[in-house]
């Protein structure tokens, strides 16, 4: 059972909830009258973020990190952004992981080229080098960095360390790059949700039927968005901190700002397994905690768990999937048809039904959230003797890091992995985000991974090419594969196995990863492949500026990985202009050429020559625009042209500033939605040097009509409530445009253009 509660409450000794409007239960319980704002100072978030807050003003934080961690898809990006905005070396801890462009054979030498440019930064200005196939970024920061009451950001929208006492946040690379010039990390106090655990979690029952239950119960209703949720509650110690770890690096689909869990003598167990016992210390709730709501968690009602494309929130339980096979699965094939949105796909869920069950393609365990050695370990013990099948049935286990994969070997669990027919590789963050094991067409395959959107599996649709993920945990993917692909819950293998301890051996970090925090050589060069380009260079807000739409779509939710795709771009992230081709190409192919076509009109104006001579329609609507109270004394030359899109609800999942940088170089001038869907686009966006628009309305406007916004800069210097603009087609139409609350910062940096240009200007 998950219960969400409709306002806030209060947690009485760690054990006791008494809803905010119970208030005489409540002073009877504690014997005094107690303020909720000194109340909402007992959560272990509350702590955590004082202690790291440089602002004096807890309403509005400025946070300055213990670490940070970035992998080989962002970090050139954020190490060329920081270099061109003065950095002169690395102020704190800062970890290079190779877990995401691994593979070197894509693209020639391109991706090892990023990993030599990244070993030579970790040298030149002090930085931990992680080579390819040593370790997931999250595990080796579980491992080697994390530790209870610290602070770690990181460049991928997973980073969580909640489980060890860690709050963990995933952003994009500039608020890296921020950090790194000793900026801060600006943000208004957020809102913190308790988790509250009880009972403890079946037999057969894995981390991610539990994470997948709650990811399920939160996500819709926006419940946690941009929170910090706050494990506490007894059912916390009937979990070992491996198996919370799996859970809470999903609490990034919850749409959360961060998590947090209070520890205890199993977290501090885990630390001295990793030599590093002097990081813990207890973390609990004060005597009495307020939280702004609260997520209430049975661990024994939790069943074995499916989240069916396209979103890790379209949750069933296995048996209620397995009862209504038709009915659920006529309904995945109509919204994966129609995001394909190309005719001449074959897709059929139906025709995996045989003698009334459902048979799947392809098993995979790996990265933050399957590959832990818990759950590795219980997924061999399914398969023990079994055999996978030699059919259409394939099963893939990658360990999240080489200690891993150690001990594993070493207490005979790869044996018999592979004994059962299945393959082990090395640990890669591929099939998460569509960069190995992709699935064939119209195949269906099952992942204890942490996302299933639509295509991220690899699949493209543009080419007649669809396939679907759906998220178990490794232990029902176990039963599934010992079933001859038949879909079969964990609870079904059930037994008394317990998982044996894990020893941690750290001989494969000592020996490879590069530790050069503190021994910066800035002497040394930095070693650049041919791929590896500066960004280009970014001017500064105009006081007046023309947008042209060019795209418009209309899905109640936009992912990250529809604005720029994943696996296949991924070689091309150290190349901002060669990355921008992929712009939105699954899901709108035309949004590039209209882009490309606007920002000639912007270099034409900027080169003093007239851009209607580009673009006939300008000459109407620059006399449209004369016509307006707003610009009858404004010049065609003093207007700003940049490309726009719109989105309902932007920016789902990954913390790729790629997203938004691609827009810029293109030209982008703004974004126009209803709501973003996480803080990390938005200051993606607001990075870039884009504006963060936002409309109540549907949109009047369509793909080619232009809008005007005139005195941009004077609306973002006033209460961004009400910006008047005005859609320009046959008609003027007047629309409200509005922008969320902006740091005093997040206003220079829109109008000097970018980061880069306002970290510059700062010096």
């Amino acid at each position: 059972m998950i219960k969400l509660y409709e306002g806030g409450a209060y947690l009485i000794n760690g054990t006791e909830l008494i809803k905010e409007n119970e208030t005489e239960k409540l002073h009877q319980r504690i014997g005094h009258s107690i303020d909720k704002k000194e109340a909402k100072k007992g959560t272990i978030a509350y702590s955590i973020l004082k202690t790291h807050n440089t602002s004096g003003d807890m309403d509005q934080l400025k946070i300055k990190f213990d670490a940070m961690t970035s992998h080989d898809i962002t970090y050139v990006g954020i190490i060329q952004t920081a270099r061109a905005s003065g950095m002169e070396k690395f102020p704190m801890p800062l970890v290079l992981t190779n877990c995401h462009n691994s593979l070197c054979a894509v693209g020639g030498t391109l991706n090892e080229d990023d990993h030599i440019f990244g070993l030579s930064a970790a040298k030149k200005y002090g930085g931990i080098f992680v080579p390819p196939h040593m370790a997931v970024m999250h595990q080796y920061m579980r491992e080697t960095m994390a530790g209870c009451g610290k602070m770690i950001l990181g460049s991928d929208s997973h980073t969580r360390y909640g489980a060890l006492g860690t709050v963990a946040i995933g952003e994009g690379g500039g608020e890296l790059v921020k950090q790194l010039l000793c900026e801060t990390y600006d943000v208004a106090y957020p809102k913190v949700i308790g988790v509250y655990l009880t009972g403890r979690p079946n037999p057969g029952i894995g981390s991610h039927d539990i994470a997948l239950a709650i990811v399920g119960a939160v996500f819709k209703n926006s419940y946690v968005k941009n929170t910090i949720m706050e494990f506490v509650g007894p059912g916390v110690s009937t979990m070992p901190t491996d198996f919370r770890n799996a859970i809470d690096v999903m609490t990034t689909e919850t749409a959360c700002l961060s998590s947090i869990w209070r520890t205890d003598e199993d977290t501090k167990a885990f630390l001295e397994n990793h030599g590093r016992g002097d990081e813990y210390k207890e973390l609990n709730p004060a005597p009495v905690a307020y939280y702004d709501g609260i997520v209430y968690v049975d661990l024994s009602t939790i069943q074995s768990m499916i989240a069916l494309p396209f979103h890790p929130s379209n949750t069933y339980t296995i048996d209620e999937l397995n009862a209504n096979l038709e009915d659920i699965l006529q309904d995945i094939e109509k919204i994966a048809l129609k995001k394909a949105n190309n005719p001449d796909i074959h897709f059929s869920l139906m025709e995996k039904i045989q003698n009334g069950k459902f048979y799947v393609q392809q098993g995979i365990i790996a990265g933050c959230s399957g590959g832990n050695y818990i759950n590795v370990m219980a997924a061999a013990h399914i398969l023990q003797n079994a055999n996978c099948g030699n059919g259409n049935f394939s099963l893939s286990v990658y360990p999240s890091s080489q200690p891993v994969y150690l001990d594993l070997v070493q207490k005979g669990a790869i044996a018999a992995l592979m004994n059962a027919g299945a393959i082990v590789k090395t640990a890669y963050c591929g099939p998460c985000f569509g960069a190995g094991d992709t699935p064939g067409n119209n195949c269906f395959s099952v992942r204890h991974t942490t996302r299933n959107f639509p295509n991220r599996e690899g699949s493209d649709p543009v080419k007649g090419q669809l396939s679907a993920v759906a998220l178990m945990d490794a232990r029902s993917i176990a039963a599934t594969a010992a079933n001859g692909g038949v879909l079969t819950p964990g609870t079904a293998f059930a037994d008394d196995y317990i998982v044996p301890e894990y020893h941690f051996d750290a001989t494969p970090y000592t020996k490879r990863v590069y530790q050069g925090f503190g021994k910066d050589q800035l002497e040394s060069n930095l070693v650049y492949g041919p791929n590896i380009k500066d960004w280009p260079a970014m001017n500064p807000l105009a006081d007046h500026i023309l947008l042209k739409v060019c795209s418009r779509i209309m899905d109640d939710v936009t992912t990250t990985d529809e604005l720029i795709p994943s696996g296949e771009t991924s070689t091309y992230r150290s190349n901002p202009l060669g990355m921008a081709e992929f712009t939105l190409f699954r899901r709108d192919p035309a949004y590039v050429g209209n882009a490309k076509a606007v920002y000639k009109l912007e270099k034409a104006r900027l080169a003093d020559n007239v851009p209607s001579s580009l673009d006939s329609k300008l000459n109407d609507v620059y006399a449209k625009i004369a016509s307006l109270d707003e610009g009858h004394d404004i010049k065609p030359t003093d207007i700003e042209i940049g490309s726009m899109i719109y989105c309902v609800k932007p920016g789902d999942g990954s913390a790729r500033e790629q997203a938004a940088s691609c827009q810029k170089v293109l030209g982008g001038l703004a974004n126009i939605c209803r709501e973003y869907a996480t803080k990390r686009y938005r200051s993606n966006i607001i990075n870039w040097g884009m504006i963060p628009f936002q409309m109540k309305e549907d949109p009047v406007f369509d793909v080619g009509d232009y809008i005007y916004v005139p005195h941009i800069k004077s609306a973002l210097d006033g209460d961004m409530q009400s910006i008047t603009a005005y859609v320009i087609n046959d008609t003027v139409t007047p629309i409200t445009l509005y922008i969320t609350a902006l740091t005093d910062e997040e206003k220079r940096i829109i109008k000097s253009g970018c980061l880069i240009n306002y970290s510059k200007e700062s010096k």
